[in-house]
C-alpha cells in the first residue's frame, strides 16, 4: 500500500486551476522532489494534501485513509508535517518553547514525552544550542531550522517541504541538505518544493514537475530536468543545465 495517493486530485480558486487531474503515489521512505515554474501549483498542492486548501474534486489516501473530510489538525496527528515558505515562529517565545508547540499541539503529546519530542527534533536540525533563545533572534539559516524541527516535533511519517533551501548561502544549503537526508534516512517520507535544484539532485529518489497545475513529468531526477517537456515550463536550458552540473 502506498503511504500517500492522489488520485484526479484538482482545484480551482475561481478561474485559475491549480492542480489539473494530478495522480502519483509516494512510498514509505521515498525521497521526492517538485520543481516547476512560480504559480505552477506547488504550495497549493501541499496545501490539498495537509488540509489548508479544500479538495475540488478527485481523492487523497493517506496509509490507506480518505484525507478528503479529514480537518488539517487531524491529518496532522495522522502523521503529516509540513513546512512553509516564510518561517513565522512565535517570536516571544523561545526556540524550544516554538518546538514544544509542535509536539504538544501537533503530535498530541503531553508531559516528559512531549518535551523528549521537542528537543530530539531540536537535535536533529542542530539548535539544541539555541533552546533558550528568543525564536525572533534568530538568523534566516535558524529560522529555517526551527522551522524544520517544528514539523519535525509533530513526529510526521511524511514530510512536506516548501521551498526550505530559499534564500540561503550554498553552504548553508549544504548543510541543510545533510540535516534533510539524515531524516529520510531515519524512515522519515520527504515531499520537497524547492528552486534550488542541486538541493534536490543531491538528496531526492525522484522529480516531479508540475506546471499550470497539471503533472508534466515524474521520474528519475536527472531524466526529468533533461526532458523536453520540462524545460519547455521551467527555467530555461542554460539554468537547468547549471543547477545539474554544480
Amino acid at each position: 500500500m502506498p503511504l500517500l495517493q492522489l488520485e484526479h486530485v484538482s482545484k480551482k480558486f475561481g478561474q485559475v486551476v491549480v492542480a489539473d487531474d494530478i495522480n502519483f503515489e509516494l512510498e514509505e521512505g521515498e525521497a521526492v522532489g517538485i520543481v516547476g515554474p512560480n504559480g505552477a501549483g506547488k504550495t497549493s498542492l501541499f496545501g490539498i494534501i495537509s488540509g489548508d486548501v479544500r479538495l475540488y474534486g478527485g481523492q487523497i489516501h493517506f496509509v490507506g485513509q480518505a484525507l478528503e473530510r479529514m480537518h488539517p489538525s487531524v491529518r496532522c496527528r495522522s502523521g503529516i508535517g509540513r513546512t512553509y515558505q516564510v518561517p513565522r515562529p512565535f517570536e516571544n517565545m523561545t526556540v524550544f518553547e516554538n518546538t514544544l508547540v509542535g509536539s504538544q499541539q501537533g503530535a498530541v503529546l503531553r508531559g516528559r514525552k512531549s518535551h523528549e519530542a521537542a528537543f530530539s527534533a531540536l537535535e536533529r536540525t542542530g539548535l539544541s544550542s539555541l533552546a533558550n533563545r528568543a525564536a525572533g533572534s534568530l538568523t534566516l539559516m535558524q529560522r529555517k531550522r526551527l522551522e524544520l524541527a517544528r514539523a519535525l516535533a509533530t513526529q510526521p511519517r511524511l514530510l512536506l517541504l516548501d521551498e526550505i533551501a530559499g534564500g540561503l548561502t550554498d553552504l548553508e544549503v549544504t548543510e541543510l541538505t545533510g540535516i534533510i537526508r539524515s531524516i529520510n534516512a531515519e524512515g522519515v517520507t520527504i515531499l520537497w518544493i524547492e528552486h534550488v535544484v542541486r538541493a534536490l539532485l543531491s538528496t531526492v529518489d525522484r522529480l516531479l514537475c508540475l506546471a499550470s497545475g497539471a503533472l508534466v513529468a515524474d521520474g528519475e531526477p536527472r531524466a526529468v530536468l533533461a526532458s523536453e517537456a520540462v524545460r519547455r515550463v521551467y527555467l530555461g536550458d542554460r539554468i537547468l543545465n547549471e543547477a545539474m552540473d554544480s
